[in-house]
């Protein structure tokens, strides 16, 4: 059997990224995909979960159509076969394209479970394949706590939620971070009574607390039942019904998802996985994206340096690029982070506790409100701000901090900025058009100098 440049192992966005970025750079690639290419993301995390909200908020326009004029039923209802079902759809369409890519990039695609039984040998269906390099891109599988009642038949994880096709009654949701909470906004939109169970002081720890607290109250206008510094301690059926008990308290269910976070799926390291380091349950590498065995890479979720996409999609290129002989680092150092919740959140950078426990008071921070854009006024979307971090002496841009808006798209303006370094001071100066929801970024960089025309005077002291 011939001799591949690179193999692949995992068809999610680290893998299928470097599988045709190593195809573009003259490799003959191979790559094994167990289930349908686009991994996690496409088939059970970032675009079904976006579709789903979407279609919550064409439910929350339909609601609030009234205070514009509009003469209608405001009453909505879903059937969740269709939700399902076009959900699936824009799914396949997006996995079909993927595998046209690597089509037309001619990489070889093998579907079966891959493992390693060499270094330079891997094992799927039986047959054993040969390359030069090989990329692990396992990708990663929902967490499980082994709480008692864990496995009752009512309880699913983040790949069964958006698989149901009866809309349950009451959801609880075991886990306020990032899918915890755009499932709550999704179902309770739908029509489920929705209760966020978690352990920790407030939703989304790891983002900015303003962040946090600012999506609480959105769920909580909601309908969203939340409930912090919560822990569970058992799920259990009583009388025909189902419970989760947190702090002593009986929360009934008709649904539980399970969504603690997400762990590295190891099962590709085959015979090498007492070769290859790994550090709490991950494989650990080095910024090329390198193991600790030389001709092999773990981009993506495995490494879980950021279990986010579109690093996957970096760390993979990175990967892909070293395999062909040329040193590229993946820089991980301005990755933006998103949350579909509606409004929707997104951060890059140090959040405004970070930047002061590192800086002390060479920080300054500038806020503008989503109430004083037009853009924001007339689109309905007065809610929210945006936060910008930076440091004294120099203007550095250290943090961005956005909830409201179009807050998932505008981040991407930030995280380039940031990249290139461009100060506080520069973004102040540059013009944006008028009136968009990106205005509130340029003036939130003007009130960190104190600069901002449309906010009131500030006080001298």
């Amino acid at each position: 059997m011939a001799m591949y440049d690179i193999a692949v192992i995992g068809g999610g966005p680290a893998g299928y990224v470097a599988a045709i970025k190593g195809a573009q750079l003259g490799g003959k690639v191979i790559l094994f995909e167990k289930d349908v290419v686009g991994g996690t993301c496409l088939n059970r995390g970032c675009i079904p979960t976006k579709t789903y909200v979407m279609t919550a908020e064409y439910i929350e326009h339909i609601k609030g159509g009234a205070v514009r004029g509009i003469i209608n039923n405001p009453e909505t209802s879903v059937n969740m076969e269709q939700v399902v079902k076009y959900k699936a759809g824009v799914v396949k369409q997006l996995t079909d394209g993927v595998a046209a890519l690597l089509r037309s990039n001619g990489v070889d695609v093998v579907k079966g479970v891959a493992k390693m039984v060499g270094e330079t040998k891997i094992e799927c269906n039986g047959t054993v394949y040969e390359a030069k390099n090989t990329i692990l891109c396992g990708g990663s599988k929902a967490g499980i706590i082994p709480f008692p009642g864990v496995e009752n038949k009512n309880v699913v994880t983040s790949d069964g939620i958006l698989e149901l096709t009866e809309l349950p009654k009451k959801l609880v949701i075991i886990g306020g971070g990032v899918i915890g909470c755009e499932v709550a906004t999704a179902f309770v939109n739908f029509g489920s009574e929705v209760t966020i169970v978690e352990m920790m002081p407030r939703l989304v720890a790891n983002m900015d607390e303003e962040i946090s607290k600012g999506i609480e109250k959105s769920l909580k206008k909601m309908g969203v039942k939340v409930l912090c510094n919560y822990k569970v301690e058992e799920i259990k059926d009583e009388a025909g019904k189902t419970y989760v008990v947190a702090n002593g308290e009986k929360l009934e269910a008709s649904k539980i998802l399970l969504s603690i976070g997400r762990v590295a799926d190891l099962e590709c390291l085959g015979t090498l996985a007492d070769r290859i380091k790994q550090e709490r349950g991950k494989v650990v590498v080095d910024d090329y994206m390198r193991t600790t065995i030389p001709n092999i890479y773990a981009p993506g979720d495995i490494n879980g340096r950021i279990m986010l996409a579109h690093p996957a999609f970096k760390m993979g290129e990175a990967a892909a690029a070293c395999c062909m002989g040329k040193n590229v680092k993946a820089d991980l150092s301005k990755v933006p982070s998103c949350i579909y919740t509606l409004p929707g959140a997104a951060s890059c950078g140090l959040t405004e506790a970070q930047a002061k426990e590192q800086y002390g008071a060479d920080v300054m921070v500038g806020r503008f409100p989503f109430n004083g854009n037009g853009r924001a006024l007339a689109s309905g979307a007065g809610e929210g701000f945006v936060k910008v971090i930076a440091e004294k002496k120099y203007g550095e841009i250290l943090g961005v901090h956005m909830f409201g808006g179009d807050a998932t798209e505008m981040i991407s303006e930030a995280s380039s900025l940031m990249a290139m370094e461009i100060t506080v001071n520069e973004v102040a100066d540059i013009i944006h058009s008028h009136p968009t929801f990106s205005e509130a970024f340029m003036e939130a960089c003007a009130d960190a100098l104190g600069e901002c025309i449309h906010l009131p005077a500030k006080k001298k002291k």
